[in-house]
């Protein structure tokens, strides 16, 4: 009976130690705990400061971070799970510091009456509203009709009266802010964007070059059964001029 092999232990990621920061790989996670088990300080702070130039050497994005150095410093800190013990040029972190979490942002829950004027033109409405100067108010409010005009038109892509954008300019305000009598706001006209209008032109001309292509094999066909034609003449008349006279 063959005496079976048993395997030996195999090194799997699944039983090694959780990548502190994975960024840095394993071997400087090793190097790491390989010089917080040093018995000098001296050892330590000449291998730190190897082990520091190679992180700085795998991670080179880091280099256009402010406090370049000091951001590397933490982190070895960090991979050592703050046991490492070296004379460093920064304050060691805390781990309070480090897992601190940001408070929650506070997203707006405010209605908007029309969504394609967006919150900005309510904005500029009260704004309007707190002017005092006739003169001032008078191009503030001409001023918010045109930038009304324009983002209904590009929100909706279609043209729009200036009577709709008045009608809305007064509801929004609440019937104080008006335009006055003969008027006229900015001519705004829906245009698509160049990507659109190539996208457009490159099919527009794949289907002239496919259509142009069908008529050009018809034609040569065409000309192949002329041809095929012209050949069975000659033959045929080969045949009946080719007899033998006696």
């Amino acid at each position: 009976m063959a005496k079976e092999n048993t395997p030996a232990n195999f090194d799997y990621n699944s039983t090694r130690n959780k990548l502190i920061l994975s960024e840095y790989g394993r071997n400087v996670q090793n190097m790491v705990k390989y010089i917080v088990a040093l018995p000098t300080k001296e050892e330590r702070n000449r291998y730190a400061q190897v082990v520091i130039d190679l992180m700085g050497f795998l991670n080179p994005h880091l280099r256009d971070v402010a406090d370049f150095k000091h951001k590397l410093w933490d982190h070895l800190h960090i991979i050592s799970d703050y046991q490492i013990d070296v004379d460093s040029s920064y304050p060691k972190p805390s781990p309070d510091a480090v897992h601190i979490k940001p408070a929650p942002l506070n997203y707006p829950h405010q209605r908007i009456k029309y969504k394609h004027y967006g919150k900005t033109i309510e904005l500029m409405i009260e704004k309007a509203k707190a002017i005092e100067e006739p003169e001032r108010k008078r191009h503030m409010i001409q001023a918010i009709a045109n930038f009304m005009k324009m983002a209904y038109v590009q929100w909706n892509k279609d043209s729009v009266s200036d009577e709709s954008i008045i009608a809305d300019l007064y509801a929004l305000s609440g019937g104080t802010l008006k335009l006055e009598d003969n008027v006229n706001l900015n001519r705004v006209d829906f245009r698509p964007n160049n990507f659109q209008q190539n996208s457009n032109n490159n099919n527009n001309r794949g289907r002239n070059n496919n259509q142009n292509n069908q008529n050009r094999g018809g034609g040569s066909g065409g000309r192949q059964n002329n041809n095929q034609n012209r050949n069975n003449n000659q033959n045929r008349n080969r045949n009946n001029g080719g007899a033998k006279k006696y």
